[in-house]
């Protein structure tokens, strides 16, 4: 009957709704006139007139104050608001109407006694109404939910009041370390301790847990991730804010963990105060804006107010999205900053040199390049002429107009590589290094910034492990020993915009990143995290099996990020710098130019056979076991 009278036309269901609050204000009539004389009443006579006057008085002002077009089941405490006004009104106009009328049998304590019954019986009719539906629709839920939400502060509330409206879970409870709160009740939801978790989950059958601790540190939300790992529960973290509030969140609406709870580290903080002086009023040029890193320091950039910013992508779709939100942006913070979309590849030389000469950029950022190991192995030559000549390209075209600073964003697959695109990552940063070495005082000063794989980025781990967990797995690792250096975007774009600051020519710059994440423990925290298990030789009965697949070819267990071992501090105590040994620029055109041949010529041979002259270590066969240990 509820499917049913859900899928009227709206029509029908106000309809239905007016029919039953006409026949409330007959009925509050009878109960008054009932309680008045102490009998059941009968009307006689002039009566039939004030029985009329309640549904003839109630309809309009009902329609006025808007309680036809609510939604029962989303209604609250503002809905109930504009029905007591309503009937304040209502009753304000009957006792004037039958005091004027003069009515003979129309006691005054009448007029007071009916609106009260009325709004009571009206009242009645939308909270019956809005429990019934959502009530309804979990009983008709196959895997109902059932939830803690971890934090009793204000955000945990706020979330639990917009669950209350949801059709898809059940909170059993909340979670809180404040010993003043531990014990109690909120909304009638009870308040536990931490402590009580492991026993919550097994007695009260949780199946989800909720963080709502958007104050804590990053260090807490650590302790407390991994103190659930265990648990069979998929833990999840708060909407953003205009979700929360607007009222209709249920539990499809909250957020996976973010990809900074999965790195287990303190993630690195901007020193806000290095970027300003290099930003503001400047006009900037971003390559490969429209990717994630580049996509991501355009954002920053924005933040600190630059004259002019350039956005330069081969990727037309990519680029027209990313005008149209830092545009957003811009309008919404009343931003004056000139955007200008570039549609451009860096291997076109002659555009380069048109842009830096018509635009004059103070800095250029660049972070256009080919960074999947298994394409570029396949596709050499388009590798080696964007990653290589298209840095080549845009530095030379830099320098020639006069650009102040010029940052490679680089990765540490260029040292000692094993694969193609790590050894066109190497190249570029010896020709940067190279044109440093000789360049004249106060020309382009030109740095690069390495760091590991970046979780969150097209083509990344976590994505990838997400979708394979969401089909039931099994999970493809390549090896069960390969470890990787993990950052957040965020942290990414902000290391590429201070070491600009920092540089004074040709050094490398590097993120304390501190210990590698073996991947296949990524991959487990993922799983564990979902609220399932593994499956292994101590679980055969586990969710979610690992496939184990074989290094790709190119691909290596470890990741380092410096060739040498002689880094040095910098002013920011998580970025290091380094002066790593390089090839004069006049040898290394000779180099330079046999490759453009060899790339041209489509000499997959005569490609590898020059970059392993010029590469350190640059070893491009699969390593066994034996040679990775």
């Amino acid at each position: 009957m509820l499917r049913r009278a859900l899928s009227w036309p709206r029509r029908a269901k106000r309809s239905l709704v007016v029919g039953i609050d006409v026949l409330l204000a007959l009925l509050s009539t009878w109960v008054a006139y009932s309680l008045r004389f102490d009998a059941l009443h009968w009307p006689q006579g002039g009566q039939w007139w004030v029985y009329l006057l309640g549904p003839v008085l109630a309809f309009p002002i009902f329609v006025r104050f808007g309680l036809y077009r609510a939604i029962f089941r989303y209604s609250g405490l503002d809905a109930m608001l504009a029905m007591a006004k309503a009937v304040a009104l209502y009753a304000l106009l009957r006792i004037v109407l039958l005091w004027w009328a003069n009515w003979p049998t129309f006691p005054l304590t009448l007029g007071v006694l009916q609106p009260m019954i009325f709004f009571l019986l009206v009242a009645s009719s939308r909270a019956v109404a809005r429990f019934w539906l959502a009530g309804s629709s979990v009983a008709n839920q196959r895997n109902q939910g059932r939830m803690l939400i971890y934090g009793a502060g204000a955000a945990g509330v706020q979330t639990s009041s917009a669950m209350a409206i949801g059709d898809h879970s059940k909170l059993l409870g909340f979670i809180d370390q404040d010993p003043s709160k531990i014990g109690h009740t909120i909304d009638g939801v009870p308040v536990f301790s931490p402590t009580q978790i492991s026993e919550l989950v097994k007695k009260l059958g949780i199946t989800d847990i909720l963080l709502a601790i958007p104050s804590a540190s990053r260090e807490r939300r650590n302790k407390i991730i991994q103190s659930l790992r265990a648990l069979p529960v998929h833990t999840r973290t708060l909407p953003g804010l205009s979700d929360l509030t607007s009222g209709r969140v249920t539990v499809q609406d909250f957020r996976e963990l973010d990809v900074e709870d999965l790195l287990g580290r303190e993630a690195v903080t901007p020193q806000t105060g290095l970027l300003a002086s290099s930003l503001r009023d400047q006009t900037i040029l971003v390559t490969g804006a429209a990717g994630s890193i580049g996509s991501e320091l355009c954002r920053q950039i924005l933040h600190e107010q630059p004259a002019r910013l350039l956005l330069l992508d081969h990727n037309e779709f990519g680029l027209y999205s990313l005008h149209r939100e830092l545009q957003s942006w811009c309008l919404a913070q009343g931003a004056t900053v000139e955007l200008v979309p570039v549609l451009a590849s860096v291997v076109n030389r002659r555009r380069l040199d048109s842009l830096c000469a018509r635009y004059r950029p103070d800095a250029v950022y660049h972070a256009a390049a080919y960074k999947h190991v298994p394409m570029v192995e396949c596709n050499p030559s388009e590798g080696i002429g964007n990653n290589l000549f298209g840095t080549l390209n845009m530095a030379q075209a830099a320098q020639a107009a006069g650009v102040a600073r010029f940052v490679l964003v680089s990765t540490d697959k260029a040292v000692r590589p094993t694969n193609l695109m790590g050894a066109s990552k190497r190249m570029a940063e010896l020709a940067l290094q190279a044109l440093a070495a000789q360049a004249a005082p106060g020309s382009t000063c030109f740095s690069m910034v390495r760091f590991g794989n970046v979780l969150g980025s097209s083509g990344s781990v976590v994505p990838m492990f997400r979708e394979q967990i969401a089909r039931g797995g099994p999970l493809t690792v390549t090896h069960p020993e390969v470890t990787r250096y993990f950052m957040t975007i965020p942290e990414a774009a902000q290391l590429v915009l201070q070491a600009a600051v920092m540089a004074s020519g040709g050094e490398v710059f590097v993120l304390e990143m501190g210990e590698p994440i073996r991947i296949v423990d990524l991959a487990r925290r993922l799983v564990e995290l979902s609220g399932l298990q593994v499956r292994d030789a101590q679980h055969p009965d586990g969710d979610i099996a690992f496939s184990f697949i074989g290094l790709r070819p190119g691909e290596k267990l470890y990741e380092e990020l410096l060739i040498g071992d002689n880094p040095t501090p910098t002013t920011h105590p998580r970025i290091m710098k380094a002066h790593e040994d390089f090839i004069a620029w006049p040898e290394l055109l000779g180099h330079l130019q046999q490759l453009q041949q060899a790339a041209d010529a489509e000499d997959e041979s005569a490609m590898r056979l020059i970059l392993r002259h010029c590469v350190h270590g640059f070893h491009d066969q699969p390593l066994s076991d034996s040679e990775a240990v």
